[in-house]
């Protein structure tokens, strides 16, 4: 609640007693009490604020009280504020006749009674208060007029210049105004347009329609809105759209009703054409989200087979050319034959899906124990699980009976669904595996399925997603930045491998960050893959790039995938740099910000921030903090939109995947104007 503002009080007397003496009598008042020592002050006071009643001191040094009385009365601002003569002498009467000539609303002598006083003073308060409210509420009605009328202005102003017609009945259906496009719509003059009602102008065709459903809604009392073709008297023939809404008085009772006519013709005859466009912009629509998925997966499908080559090659080259220790070999080894693991499992992938395409995938069916196929699987990506910290948590009925089936296929489908939980559960999570008889109807006949669910507490599926969660190519990201290798072909191979077997599959998820959850049924009765494929080496190191050129120069080596860091940190110190090797954006500009490096070698693909984020902030630095480091950036994506892309954010070389370690130190002494020469076979 809003407090009201205190009144100011004027008290003048050149005795500061005197003064204190008032202040004590009147602060009960609440009000403001203003001080003055002389009459000169009470003037200056005066200048900047209005007072509801003054008290002075008839007896005053310099300036007496009538003086200073004189002098207020001659101030527009101050010459009806009521004073208060007080003083310590007799009151003669030549004393009070001057004091009341001068303007005074009273006269006491000293010493004061408080009570007196007070009732005095609060009268004239109360009176500026009330003087002020009504000076306040005059002005607010001077506003409020003024506004008015310049409402009634405006709303005459917006009628009559309204794109659309306006009209107003009465509750007996008599038209009490129209505006001049109302008129125009209707073809109609202003006199008829009172005369008439707007379905009379409606077209003959469409009038039966129009008057059932415009009593339909004087009936019923609700909002109104139809579009009808109007025919005017001249033979112009327009679509209208008719709204209107009954109008209530502040009470609720029913006033009349007001509408609009709006003329669509233009709309309408827009939207004959754009039902072909529409039909045509569609076709054309999916066949751009076609060649978009395909582009999209080519790139992907491109940065996940060069990712591991990466690896593989790089360390392959090494053992060709260099005499390793048995833990450096050891390492190169393991690292090739994880690599060769994974490239294999994308070909195979691949395969698959082509053969399902071509119609060519078959089943080598016979009865098939699903407790066997499960263990099996969950023996096969426990050392998935393990470095992840994730807990594989079983439920099998042992009592569920055989399907009919491949067992090496029926395997598949639980191993893709087992890896798909693991790689999207963070570390520490669970995935749960469950077995279990349940009942389905089918043209009357129960029928009993067995039921396999993987669930996992990892990031979820989110609702949008989840409709495209088994179609070919689809992944929910498919960015630079994405968190999760892959090509998005699993679920789609599962799906139609579930669907071979007469089965059925669905995915369920509360959404992202909550887990999912993935049920394969069935009928009852009723991965292990073949290694391929012989390693291939690219190109030799020469022999005159196994000295050290790259002495004393220092490397920095950003990439997310730990066998490709390795690998390059492994061949820059061979050729005698230090290098220094991080997994992410924020750690290299960390590395940049604390010590000197004479180059940047990024890759582009990696989760959270890509290579394109971390050479736009390091081109954003001064000079002096390493804002001119030559950069070559690494990646898969070998497209030429590709390259552009990377010289134009700011790298000045860009090699793909996988790389070659004399192209990439033959690139690195180019850039940096080494003297070496550095050949390949």
């Amino acid at each position: 609640m809003q407090m009201e503002p205190k009144v100011n009080i004027l008290l003048v007397d050149d005795k500061l007693e005197n003064l204190l003496a008032l202040e004590a009598i009147l602060e009960k008042l609440g009000e403001n009490l203003v001080r003055a020592t002389s009459g000169e002050e009470a003037l200056r006071c005066l200048l900047h604020q209005d007072f509801a009643v003054i008290l002075l001191d008839v007896q005053m040094p310099g300036m007496d009280g009538f003086e200073t009385a004189t002098l207020i009365r001659n101030r527009g601002r101050s010459r009806h504020t009521p004073i208060i003569f007080l003083t310590a002498f007799s009151t003669s009467d030549q004393m009070l006749f001057k004091g009341y000539a001068l303007g005074a609303v009273d006269y006491l002598l000293k010493p004061l009674d408080p009570n007196i006083l007070t009732s005095k003073v609060t009268v004239f308060v109360e009176l500026f208060k009330k003087t002020e409210a009504v000076k306040q509420q005059a002005a607010q009605l001077v506003a409020m007029n003024a506004e008015l009328r310049q409402s009634e202005e405006r709303l005459r102003s917006l009628s009559t210049c309204s794109p659309v017609g306006i009209f107003e009945i009465d509750t007996e259906g008599r038209c009490r105004y129209t505006n001049p496009r109302y008129q125009i719509i209707c073809g109609l003059k202003a006199a008829e347009s009172l005369e008439k009602s707007w379905l009379e102008s409606v077209h003959p065709e469409d009038r039966e329609r129009a008057v059932a459903s415009w009593s339909a809604y004087i009936y019923e009392g609700r909002d109104y809105s139809e579009e009808f073709r109007f025919q005017t008297a001249q033979g112009i023939m327009r679509w209208v759209q008719v709204r209107s809404s009954p109008m209530l008085s502040g009470q609720g009772e029913l006033l009349g009703y007001v509408g609009t006519l709006e003329d669509i013709t233009e709309r309408k005859q827009a939207e004959e054409v754009r039902a072909q466009v529409i039909r045509e912009q569609t076709a054309r629509q999916e066949a751009e989200a076609a060649n978009r998925m395909k582009d999209e997966f080519l790139a992907v499908l491109s940065h996940e087979l060069r990712t591991p080559l990466t690896s593989m090659l790089g360390w392959s080259k090494i053992l060709r050319s260099k005499k390793l220790d048995d833990k450096a070999t050891s390492r190169a080894l393991e690292a090739i034959e994880r690599n060769a693991i994974s490239q294999m499992q994308l070909i195979e992938d691949i395969l698959d899906v082509s053969r399902i395409i071509r119609g060519q995938l078959r089943l080598n069916v016979s009865a098939v124990n699903l407790i066997s196929v499960m263990e099996a699987a969950l023996e096969a990506v426990r050392p998935l699980a393990e470095p992840k910290e994730i807990q594989l948590n079983t439920v099998l009925d042992t009592s569920v009976g055989s399907v009919y089936g491949d067992p090496a296929r029926l395997q598949q489908i639980v191993w893709n669904l087992l890896t798909n939980a693991i790689k999207f559960t963070p570390k520490g999570g669970r995935v749960e595996v469950h077995l279990s008889v349940v009942c389905g109807e089918e043209q009357q006949k129960t029928h009993k399925y067995a039921q396999i669910q993987v669930l996992d507490t990892g990031i979820g599926i989110s609702s949008e997603f989840l409709p495209k969660v088994f179609e070919r190519f689809r992944q929910a990201d498919s960015t630079t930045t994405r968190s999760h290798n892959g090509l998005g072909l699993g679920l789609a191979i599962v799906r139609h491998l579930v669907e071979l077997h007469k089965g059925t599959i669905f995915a369920q998820s509360p959404g992202s960050g909550q887990g999912a959850t993935f049920t394969v049924r069935l009928p009852l009765l009723q991965d292990n893959r073949g290694n391929r494929g012989n390693r291939e080496t690219i190109g030799e190191i020469s022999s005159s790039v196994l000295s050290t050129p790259l002495a004393g120069l220092r490397v920095l080596v950003v990439d997310d995938e730990a066998d490709t860091r390795n690998f390059l940190s492994f061949m820059f110190e061979e050729y005698g740099a230090f290098a220094t090797a991080v997994a992410s954006v924020d750690e290299a500009l960390a590395i940049l910000e604390q010590a000197k490096t004479d180059i940047l070698i990024s890759d582009i693909g990696m989760s959270e921030q890509d290579g394109y984020t971390l050479i736009r902030k390091l081109r954003s630095l001064e000079p002096e903090k390493g804002g001119c480091i030559p950069a070559i950036a690494l990646t898969a994506y070998t497209r030429e939109e590709d390259r552009l892309k990377a010289l134009s954010a700011g790298f000045q070389q860009h090699l793909s995947k996988p790389i070659d370690p004399t192209k990439l130190i033959a690139m690195v002494a180019s850039v940096l104007k080494l003297p070496v020469e550095v050949s390949v076979s």
